[in-house]
């Protein structure tokens, strides 16, 4: 029997069973405060990148008017496990708050890691390359295909696709779109190519902000000078190396090249008795 789950009443089923249990389950009037440091994250958590900056804003807010939505966690042996609210968590702390606002909702832990992939996927929270790490894990774990996938999450086939071909990049891309140097555009136009010429693109579509359709142009271009450099090494075929002898051999200097003859005609004489030679 396979080890992956089964789609019938799996992962859709199990996110509308999560979404309903988001909205029954977790009670928006029951706040308390908790110890920020009694608070752990969620080890399912899908999104890896946050925005530093973006915290600091939050940090700022929170430090000016507090915080103005709770997180959302479990009890745990030795504390609390976050459930959703991992940018206010990190904010909070950030701003040196020993106690943050939570609600404890009564979740079945089993579902950790479905609770996590509602809170991103469908807000729309996750960085570009975090959503495809999500994309193909689901993928992977429930045996599915790209289409049911966005099915289930309610989004286009040619999203799901082009969000999976993230991974393809050299880590060199990543870090530059994890860091916004790069719009997924961009990346997305740099797919398929070698680690180097991926580099060189990044750079220099960072360094003159290139828009996505001029980076579209110089890749195209950069494929176009790559094809005409491969076919001046091409070698030359059999006939033409052997008519090249023939003609040194009538005392003319000549070459085979890719696609002809290289006749070398110093002197006037030359040119005369090759006229009348082939005349």
């Amino acid at each position: 029997m396979s080890s992956k789950k089964s789609l019938g009443r799996g992962l859709g089923a199990i996110l509308g069973e999560v979404s309903a249990a988001y909205e029954k389950e977790v009670p928006q009037n029951e706040i308390v405060e908790i110890d920020v440091d009694a608070v752990r994250t969620n080890p399912f958590q899908p999104r890896k990148h946050f925005d530093e900056e973006s915290l600091q804003e939050l940090a700022e807010s929170i430090k000016a008017h507090g915080l103005l939505q709770p997180v959302v966690v479990i009890e745990d042996l030795d504390g609390y496990v976050l459930i959703a609210g991992e940018r206010r968590l990190r904010a909070s702390k950030m701003a040196g708050l020993s106690k943050i606002k939570a609600i404890i909702a009564d979740i079945d832990r089993a579902k950790f890691r479905e609770f996590a992939l509602i809170e991103n996927i469908q807000r729309e929270e996750l960085q570009p390359l975090d959503l495809a790490h999500s994309y193909k894990e689901l993928i992977e774990e429930y045996g599915i295909t790209q289409e049911q996938l966005a099915s289930i999450v309610k989004k286009s086939r040619a999203h799901i696709a082009n969000t999976l071909r993230l991974l393809g990049l050299c880590d060199y891309t990543k870090a530059a779109l994890q860091e916004g140097k790069i719009t997924p555009g961009h990346a997305k136009v740099l797919v398929g190519l070698d680690e180097a010429e991926q580099k060189v693109l990044t750079d220099t579509a960072v360094g003159q902000k290139l828009s996505v359709r001029e980076l579209e142009r110089l890749v195209q271009k950069n494929k176009s000078d790559s094809v005409t450099k491969s076919d001046n090494k091409r070698s030359p075929s059999k006939e033409l190396e052997e008519l090249a002898q023939k003609l040194k051999t009538l005392g003319f200097k000549a070459k085979a090249v890719r696609n002809g003859i290289q006749i070398l005609l110093e002197e006037e004489k030359e040119i005369l008795r090759f006229s009348e030679r082939f005349s």
